[in-house]
C-alpha cells in the first residue's frame, strides 16, 4: 500500500500544473480578493502558464496551453481562438525569456512577467476591442495586470515548493 501512495503523490505532484491548468479553463474560474469592499481580481493562469513554461518546459506542452485557451473560450463565452492566442503568445514570450535567461532570478522574472502580461493583455482587448466591437475599460485592464504582476511573487514561492517536492521524489528513486 505504501508504493502505491507513494506512486499516486508522485503523478500527483507531477502533473500538478496541468491540472492547475485545465481545472483553471473548465470552470473559468478568475481568483478574486476582496478588501475594504473592493473586488480584486487577477489572472490566475497567467501566473501558472508563465512559471512552469518558465521553469520545466517539459511539464506542460504548448499543445496543451491551446486546447486549454478554447476549452477557456468555450467556458469564458468568448470567440474562439482568443484565449489560445493570448495563452500561446505568453508561451512565446516565455520561452524567449528562458532562453536568455544566465542565471534564474525572481526579481528579473517578476520584471518580465509584468512586461508579458501587459502585452498579453494588450493585444486580448485589442482584438476584442476592434474585431469584435467591446468596450475596453482600460482602468480595469491595467488593474488587473498590476494586481496579476503583485501576486506573482508569491505563487511562484509555492511553485517552487512544489518542484522541490518533486526534485526530491525523483531523487528518492
Amino acid at each position: 500500500m505504501n508504493t502505491i501512495t507513494r506512486l499516486l503523490f508522485k503523478n500527483l505532484i507531477n502533473s500538478f500544473p496541468i491540472i492547475i491548468l485545465f481545472l483553471l479553463a473548465f470552470t473559468g474560474f478568475d481568483f478574486s480578493l476582496f478588501f475594504f469592499g473592493k473586488n480584486f481580481s487577477f489572472n490566475f493562469i497567467y501566473i501558472v502558464i508563465f512559471y512552469w513554461i518558465l521553469k520545466k518546459p517539459d511539464t506542460i506542452g504548448y499543445g496543451l496551453v491551446f486546447f486549454a485557451g478554447l476549452i477557456n473560450d468555450v467556458v469564458q463565452n468568448f470567440p474562439i481562438g482568443i484565449s489560445s492566442i493570448n495563452f500561446l503568445l505568453l508561451c512565446v514570450i516565455t520561452s524567449f525569456i528562458r532562453s536568455r535567461t544566465l542565471l534564474p532570478n525572481l526579481l528579473y522574472d517578476w520584471i518580465l512577467f509584468f512586461v508579458a502580461i501587459t502585452i498579453i493583455s494588450s493585444i486580448n482587448y485589442s482584438i476584442l476591442a476592434i474585431i469584435f466591437d467591446s468596450p475596453i475599460r482600460y482602468g480595469t485592464l491595467m488593474f488587473n495586470s498590476f494586481i496579476t504582476f503583485v501576486i506573482y511573487p508569491i505563487f511562484s514561492k509555492i511553485f517552487d515548493l512544489i518542484n522541490l517536492i518533486h526534485l526530491r521524489q525523483q531523487d528518492a528513486e
